[in-house]
């Protein structure tokens, strides 16, 4: 510095342009940047796009998804309910099976169990009547078969009766004694092989006492007897009774509309001879046994009433109690008491 004067000194050129490049080279527009800013721009259009269309994709694409997923469980329901409707009728036709097979297996245990039932009581009926065809040996064999074979169609549970077994035993004077004796014990023979019990009227104990008294007690004394599980009932001395109380008969010895139908009467009739002849046929027994009760039952000294018996009445009653009339002989060799 001289004199004021100032001087300026140029800067060196090379510097100047080393300068100048590196302005020109901060200044200079990056390639890249433009790129970048296009990218980010693309970008976010495409975000715009995507932010405007994937939620309705998105709505569109979950109400499919949803109902996909409805539609999976009616998929699954109606494949389900073929399975169970299959499913039901299995069940029915193994029910529509098993249900007669048990039926039928029950059925024949009770069967089984019947007719062991029944051959142990035909076995005892059996035995018993055998007994007494050896202790009373001048009966006619007839009577033992008859007796035999008509009392045992009612030993048989499995059969279905239509109306009691009824018996009628008849015998002259001479074999009062083998009459009362041998009732009583067939009687027994068919109750005891059934563990029952024997109901037992006299006729003779009741032949002077009014008909309608008597005739509600023998109705009295049969259904509470047969109620109370009693198989058969013996009458003895039919021909006793008063004829107007016979007519409860009607009641227990019907052919259809009998009030028990699986139990036996044995009825006895004491005729007014001294001996029956053995010559004579059952049927003919029979007749003589039914003109001996229209006399004593229906002649002109019998008391008559509305009510009382009468001959179409008779026969009505004797329709019912002659289904089976066997005669007895005397016996001998019979206790004096008892039977």
């Amino acid at each position: 510095l001289t004199g004021g004067t100032t001087i300026h000194f140029e800067e060196n050129p090379v510097k100047e342009n080393a300068k100048a490049y590196d302005s020109n080279e901060t200044e200079k527009p990056n390639i890249y940047t433009p790129l970048k800013e296009i990218r980010a721009d693309f970008l976010e259009k495409n975000q715009g796009c995507y932010s405007t269309s994937t939620p309705q994709s998105r709505s569109i694409s979950r109400n499919q998804s949803s109902k996909e997923k409805q539609s999976q469980p009616s998929a699954k329901s109606d494949g389900e309910s073929p399975n169970g409707f299959h499913k039901t009728w299995t069940l029915l036709l193994v029910l529509l099976i098993s249900v007669p097979l048990l039926y039928v297996l029950w059925s024949g245990i009770r069967g089984g169990t019947s007719s062991s039932r029944d051959a142990e009581i035909l076995q005892e009926f059996r035995s018993r009547m055998k007994k007494l065809k050896d202790t009373y040996q001048s009966q006619d064999p007839d009577l033992w078969r008859r007796a035999h074979v008509f009392l045992e169609k009612r030993l048989n549970a499995s059969r279905t009766h239509l109306e009691p077994a009824v018996v009628l035993l008849t015998a002259g004077r001479e074999a009062e004694k083998a009459l009362r004796c041998l009732s009583n014990e067939i009687a027994d023979a068919f109750a005891s092989s059934q563990n029952a019990t024997t109901i037992r009227i006299n006729g003779v104990d009741k032949a002077v006492r009014d008909s309608d008294i008597v005739k509600l007690e023998v109705d009295t004394e049969l259904s509470s007897g047969f109620r109370e599980g009693k198989k058969v009932a013996v009458v003895h001395r039919f021909e006793s009774l008063p004829a107007g109380s016979t007519l409860i008969f009607y009641k227990y010895c019907d052919h259809e509309n009998a009030a028990f139908k699986d139990v036996a009467l044995l009825l006895t009739v004491l005729l007014d001879e001294q001996s029956l002849r053995k010559s004579f046929t059952f049927q003919e027994v029979e007749e003589k046994v039914r003109d001996f009760l229209r006399a004593k039952f229906t002649g002109s000294d019998v008391r008559s009433s509305y009510n009382g018996m009468d001959t179409d009445k008779l026969s009505g009653l004797w329709s019912r109690i002659s289904h089976l009339v066997l005669p007895v002989w005397p016996e001998k060799g019979l206790p004096l008491e008892g039977c």
